[in-house]
């Protein structure tokens, strides 16, 4: 990749997607796939890095990941928990701040108490912003501005007819960031599935085979060679 930056993508999205089959396909628990996936986010979050990425978004658990079994859930808490004690010293090493999109007040106590003291050891990083989707769902993080928005003009401390997009960002998850660029979801679906629908209005697609536990730097940079090819136009000409 050329050292010219200005077709690169200042925040890329994924949907780590792909962790089961993968599994599966090897005759595996489901848990074994969720463990290698977890190594992918370490890979991806520190080439995004090495690129000066500055905003990376990765959907961790969504608001419909509730349905999965309890035991597959209770496992994922507990990687979560593994990777936020193993790097946490990493990320502020690199001055990376952690924010999280979506409800946490819905995780066990042991999970939101080490959820809060990343959020917090990491609140003075500049140099990247690591967006985590969990517990999280685009239409819900929408009511929630939506409700925020009735709640101030309800108190009269908003005037409806002052209601913009401006306003309306500023009370989203990522209310200081830029838009998604590029979304990027491997496992080979081609939908959103939920995830940053109000952020994704002009995003760049890129699907790929490839299952998230396979998903590594090379499969990452194919994805921004290609971003790096096409024409934005924004509704334009």
């Amino acid at each position: 990749m050329d050292s010219d930056k200005k077709a690169m993508p200042k925040h890329i999205g994924i949907i780590m997607d792909g962790n089961g089959r993968w599994a599966k396909k090897r005759g595996l628990p489901r848990t074994y796939g969720h463990k290698e996936g977890v190594k992918r986010v370490l890979d991806i979050v520190r080439e995004a890095y090495r690129l000066e990425i500055p905003y990376l978004s990765l959907y961790a658990f969504s608001t419909e990941n509730w349905k999965r079994p309890q035991k597959e859930i209770d496992n994922l808490m507990i990687l979560l928990q593994s990777f936020l004690v193993k790097y946490i010293d990493e990320l502020v090493e690199n001055r990376v701040k952690l924010n999280i999109m979506g409800d946490i007040s819905a995780l066990d106590g042991k999970t939101r108490d080490l959820v809060e003291m990343a959020l917090d050891r990491t609140s003075n990083g500049d140099k990247m912003i690591l967006n985590i989707g969990l517990n999280y769902g685009g239409q819900d993080e929408i009511v929630r501005a939506a409700r925020r928005i009735a709640s101030l003009a309800q108190e009269g401390e908003l005037d409806p007819e002052s209601i913009d997009k401006t306003l309306f960002q500023s009370l989203l998850y990522t209310k200081d960031q830029p838009p998604l660029d590029l979304l990027i979801r491997p496992s080979g679906e081609l939908r959103v599935s939920n995830f940053m629908l109000y952020q994704l209005a002009y995003s760049e697609f890129w699907f790929s085979n490839v299952l998230w536990p396979d998903f590594d730097e090379g499969v990452f940079n194919a994805a921004i060679d290609d971003y790096r090819t096409r024409d934005r136009r924004f509704g334009g000409l």
